[in-house]
């Protein structure tokens, strides 16, 4: 009887975590998977490092984790970039890695602005989908100046924008995570995340990583739905069993 309660608590547990599960629609959306190791500049602007499943053509790199602030810094179009941070001197709580973990992106929000892109397709047309993300806001090592920094993300022709973030000289904001809420308008359509920054010339970076598109609210599909009230069935009808033996056994 025990093993039978333990199997319908299993199924139940199965089928609930089946039917709340939502897929995410984004390829590489922690840019762990690049063509070069390590922290380069990436896109057809001047690398031949390439971020799977993204495009740019803007100034925007790829940092591996523990890159940004220690001296190594990112390859890029003018030699090696760095960021603020405590590996060079400023104490603003930039850590080697962002809270979703390895890689992150730089953008450059005043120069060279492109937006980094990405084709999601298997959408529903009318359909709402939540796009989350991690970012923050920094600066280059070597300049400086208070900045400001913000993201402008669009689905197709629909845009929301985060808050402005104003950055003090050489500091960097913490990491913060956002959700967006959009509506599809065809099957596939272009994500996109356009840095923006001021003043030209500190220069202010807008920092990525974690980027995940859902269904909005992970509504269970029909089919779903059966195998959950299956599984709460099965453990409902053993507890039922269970107790029914232990008020026999009593009398």
């Amino acid at each position: 009887m025990k093993n039978m309660l333990n199997v319908a608590v299993a199924l139940a547990a199965l089928t609930l975590g089946t039917a709340a599960g939502a897929t995410n629609l984004v390829t590489n959306g922690d840019f762990e998977a690049t063509t070069l190791a390590g922290s380069h500049e990436f896109g057809d602007r001047y690398s031949t490092n390439q971020v799977t499943g993204w495009t740019t053509n803007g100034y925007n790199f790829v940092f591996a984790p523990g890159t940004a602030d220690n001296g190594t810094g990112a390859t890029g179009e003018y030699g090696k970039l760095q960021l603020w941070g405590p590996g060079n001197g400023a104490a603003n709580g930039l850590t080697g890695a962002s809270p979703a973990g390895g890689n992150f992106i730089g953008a450059d929000g005043a120069y060279g602005v492109d937006a980094i892109s990405q084709t999601i397709g298997g959408l529903v047309a009318g359909k709402q989908y939540d796009v989350s993300f991690w970012w923050a806001g920094a600066q280059q090592e070597g300049f400086d100046g208070p900045n400001t920094e913000q993201w402008d993300v669009s689905l197709g022709n629909e845009h929301q924008s985060t808050a402005i973030l104003s950055n003090g000289n050489h500091g960097f904001t913490g990491w913060r995570q956002e959700t967006f809420t959009f509506t599809a308008t065809s099957s596939s359509q272009l994500l996109s995340f356009l840095a923006h920054g001021t003043p030209e010339g500190v220069p202010p970076f807008s920092l990525l990583d974690g980027v995940t598109m859902e269904a909005h609210g992970a509504v269970p599909e029909p089919a779903s739905w059966a195998l959950m009230i299956l599984g709460f069935g099965a453990t409902g009808a053993a507890l039922r069993r269970r107790r029914a033996v232990s008020f026999n056994r009593a009398y």
